[in-house]
C-alpha cells in the first residue's frame, strides 16, 4: 500500500469538509430557493474545485479494487430532480464543451442538475468510504476521487459553475423568496 500520509495532509482534511458541505446542500436543495441555492452554490462549488486541485498525489492503491460506491441510482436521481424542480426553467443551458458540439451545427443543451448530480455522486461516494476510517479504503477513495476529479467530474463543476453564475447574476434575477419547486418532487 502507498504512503498513507495522504489522507491526513492538511489539503485533503479540508477537501474533505467542503466535499461534505457540498454534499449537504445538495441533499437539502429542496428545502432552498431558487436564489438561495444558487447563492451557495456559486460560492462552495469554485472551492471546491480548489481543494480538489491541491489535493497531494496519491499512488496506485497496490490491489487495484474499486473501494465501492454508496450514492445508488435511486438517489442520484432524486437529487437531480429535486435540483431540476428547484431550478426550474433556469436548470437548461447550452453546453459548449460538449464533446458532440464538434459534430454538430446547434446547440447542446445540458443541465446544471445533471451536472451537481454527476459531482454529487462521485464526492459522496468518496464521502462515504473516507467515514470509514479504514486508511486502505481510505487512500482508495482519496486515488479514485482525484483521478475522477481530472477525468470527470471537475469539468462537471466547471460547467454547472459557470451556467450557475449566469443566473445568479445574469440580467434576471431569480426570485428571491419563491419556490419553484413542484409538488411532483417535494418530500
Amino acid at each position: 500500500m502507498a504512503d498513507n500520509k495522504a489522507i491526513y495532509d492538511k489539503n485533503t482534511l479540508e477537501f474533505v469538509t467542503v466535499a461534505l458541505e457540498f454534499c449537504v446542500l445538495m441533499e437539502a436543495a429542496s428545502g432552498h430557493t431558487p436564489h438561495d441555492f444558487t447563492d451557495k452554490a456559486v460560492k462552495i462549488l469554485p472551492l471546491l474545485y480548489l481543494k480538489a486541485a491541491l489535493l497531494p498525489e496519491t499512488g496506485e492503491p497496490e490491489d487495484g479494487n474499486d473501494a465501492g460506491h454508496f450514492i445508488t441510482e435511486n438517489t442520484y436521481e432524486a437529487i437531480r430532480c429535486r435540483t431540476a424542480a428547484l431550478l426550474g426553467e433556469y436548470d437548461t443551458f447550452l453546453d459548449t464543451f460538449h464533446p458532440d458540439m464538434n459534430y454538430s451545427d446547434t446547440p447542446v443543451a445540458s443541465t446544471i442538475s445533471e451536472n451537481l448530480a454527476d459531482v454529487y455522486q462521485d464526492l459522496g461516494d468518496f464521502a462515504a468510504l473516507f467515514r470509514r476510517e479504514n486508511e486502505e479504503v481510505m487512500e482508495q477513495a482519496l486515488h479514485a476521487c482525484r483521478e475522477n476529479f481530472r477525468m470527470y467530474w471537475g469539468q462537471k463543476l466547471l460547467k454547472a459553475l459557470q451556467a450557475l453564475h449566469a443566473v445568479r447574476f445574469g440580467e434576471e434575477p431569480l426570485p428571491d423568496g419563491d419556490r419553484l419547486l413542484t409538488e411532483k418532487y417535494a418530500e
